[in-house]
């Protein structure tokens, strides 16, 4: 704005500011018609603008699960947790910057917060041992092959 009030060229602001001449048009343009507030900086037009107000809420709704969000399982993944801030917030945020937030606030996607009642380790641990092995198929012992196409055995 000084720059401005100065009555230097867009051509020298440019050069001084390292941006184009065309940004140094734009804002003077938004100097001479809003004054200060037109040349003020809105914030990063990439980063949503979720406060904290709001990631209380959406941590109470993750909470909730799924299922009281009109999902069919209990599973969050990234893309539900997106379209969830998208209904909530009326926020657009891309499924890595939905990764970010969560990271931000201490939450991982990828790690259930509780293990399935149903879980047993023992069961799982007599599974691999006794289950697993009658369940696969022994290898098959056999002569060794041929590949060759005119084999009297093949027709």
């Amino acid at each position: 704005m000084e720059r401005f009030e100065g009555g230097e060229e867009n051509r020298e602001i440019a050069a001084a500011l390292r941006v184009s001449e065309r940004s140094v048009e734009r804002w003077r343009r938004a100097w001479r018609e809003c004054g200060e507030a037109g040349v003020q900086s809105r914030g990063s037009p990439g980063r949503p603008r979720i406060g904290p107000t709001q990631i209380a809420r959406l941590e109470g709704e993750l909470e909730r699960g799924p299922l009281a969000h009109g999902w069919a399982d209990q599973r969050w993944t990234l893309a539900r947790i997106k379209t969830l801030i998208g209904r909530l917030f009326h926020v657009s945020c891309t499924i890595e910057g939905t990764w970010r937030l969560l990271k931000r606030h201490g939450r991982s996607w990828h790690q259930p917060a509780r293990r399935a009642i149903e879980h047993d380790d023992a069961a799982v641990e007599v599974g691999k041992k006794e289950t697993r092995p009658r369940v696969r198929a022994p290898r098959r012992l056999s002569e060794p092959g041929s590949s060759s196409r005119t084999r009297p055995g093949r027709r």
